[in-house]
């Protein structure tokens, strides 16, 4: 049977990495494997539960007789919850974190970023729509940072060709501005939440590497630009009385909001609560704020609420979706003990963190990096440091190199094609950008990157550190 769940996953994860091909969605490929591969355990469970869990199992039993029943329901309450509690924690805050970022767009909180991303110099424009698109995927997951800074990249580009180079920097920006901080990306929020790393090292120890694997392609990128970019009129939006929102309670919001997300890890640091109810309650400030200071607005028939919503909604809710199958795949994989003997294999074969990033990052430019950081996560535990540890065990303790570079080479290596990661997959869809034309015009110069960035992680590491 574990052969039967590994052909299911194995085949689970090719259908992702050619879902461009067979245009089948990859979320809804993810969670039918992760509900077949459950399926298949519980068939063989007691096989797996007197194998693997005996001790637990017994104590479960507490006495009690053995039955088909009695094992079901170990496997329900005690295996599948354990991973569920888990999920159920990341999906949480993506919902919150989207609900805020709703509430931000729907009082023109980044109304601003256009205004001042609006010149005809080339090099204002793109190095604005960078520096904006790291900051706000460093506060926001990077797709979300992503879908918000494309949007604004439409009001303000008319060249097609112009906003398909310009729509791949902010994809690449978005990812590497997400993977420095703990709440910037899905990969380093589960990272963060395995108790891995915490968040002073961990932005640390990648924000400079993360600039460098910005800085780098973009001024590669820049290079093939004119030296004016064709731009759009301003657009105004119209609400009743008034044309904007004032700028005091656009203002606001985005410091209760944006704030209130950087206040996330100390509050899970102060009450040990999981992070996603201090997004709530974040959410729960930025709700009370909205309905005072939009009191009037909300009695007349003036709008609240913008498009551009809607979109953000749906990209974010798709990849919710495949983060919990792909979690679940990854779940069954680690029961069935998997992971251990990947883990094994990577220590008689590899014995080096870096070329197992590399490996990652890799593979991340096919498969959704998610999926590639998600199962990188599960192959080793965070173990306990000693003083009679070799140097790469210690890459496996609280704050080790493994959890930063995979981190790091997930979030970079799954920019090489766009199919890696969803950023990407939101460009291919917005600005009709093929796999041929990114990989002419975009990998090499994100490859160089990425690698320079590797390169200053590693002095950093052994001459700073």
């Amino acid at each position: 049977m574990s052969l039967a769940i590994a052909i299911v996953m194995l085949l689970g994860y090719l259908l992702i990495c050619s879902e461009h091909i067979t245009r089948i969605n990859k979320a809804t490929v993810a969670i039918f494997c992760g509900v077949v591969g459950w399926v298949l355990f519980i068939i063989m469970g007691p096989d797996y539960v007197q194998r693997l869990h005996a001790a637990d199992f017994s104590s479960f039993l507490a006495g009690a007789s053995f039955s088909v029943e009695a094992v079901n329901q170990f496997i329900a309450e005690n295996l599948f919850a354990h991973y569920l509690s888990q999920i159920s924690s990341i999906v949480l805050y993506l919902l919150a974190t989207m609900a805020i970022v709703e509430l931000l767009l729907n009082n023109e909180c980044f109304e601003f970023i256009a205004t001042w991303c609006r010149s005809r110099s080339t090099q204002r424009v793109v190095w604005t729509l960078v520096t904006f698109s790291f900051l706000l995927s460093a506060n926001l997951d990077n797709l979300t940072a992503s879908v918000v800074m494309l949007l604004i990249l439409r009001q303000l580009v008319i060249n097609p060709r112009q906003r398909m180079y310009l729509g791949s920097i902010i994809v690449i920006a978005t990812n590497c501005g997400g993977c420095f901080t703990v709440i910037g990306d899905v990969s380093s929020l589960l990272i963060w939440s395995r108790g891995a790393v915490t968040p002073g090292s961990y932005s640390g120890a990648l924000f400079l590497p993360a600039i460098v694997a910005t800085v780098i392609p973009t001024a590669l990128i820049a290079r093939r630009f004119p030296s004016n970019i064709d731009l759009k009129r301003p657009s105004i939006f119209y609400r009743g009385e008034n044309f904007l929102l004032p700028k005091w309670q656009r203002s606001l919001m985005l410091v209760v909001g944006m704030g209130g997300l950087w206040f996330v890890p100390t509050f899970h640091r102060l009450t040990g609560l999981p992070p996603f109810l201090g997004a709530l309650c974040v959410l729960g400030v930025l709700w009370v704020v909205n309905e005072i200071i939009n009191h009037k607005r909300m009695q007349t028939e003036q709008p609240v609420s913008i498009s551009g919503g809607r979109t953000l909604q749906y990209e974010v809710l798709q990849m919710i979706m495949f983060f919990i199958g792909i979690a679940l795949c990854v779940a069954i994989l680690a029961e069935i003990g998997a992971m251990h003997k990947l883990q094994v294999w990577c220590d008689d074969n590899i014995h080096n963190t870096y070329i197992m990033s590399l490996v990652l990052g890799a593979v991340s430019s096919v498969m959704d990096n998610i999926a590639l950081v998600l199962s990188g996560v599960s192959i080793y535990p965070v173990m306990e440091s000693t003083a009679q540890m070799s140097d790469y065990m210690q890459s496996f303790t609280l704050n080790g190199e493994y959890w930063n570079l995979i981190a790091l080479s997930g979030c970079v290596g799954g920019c090489l094609l766009p199919i890696g990661n969803t950023a990407g997959y939101a460009l291919m869809k917005s600005e009709d950008v093929s796999i041929l034309w990114y990989l002419h015009h975009i990998t090499l110069k994100v490859l160089i990157g990425w690698l320079a960035s590797l390169g200053v992680y590693f002095l950093m590491e052994y001459f700073v550190r």
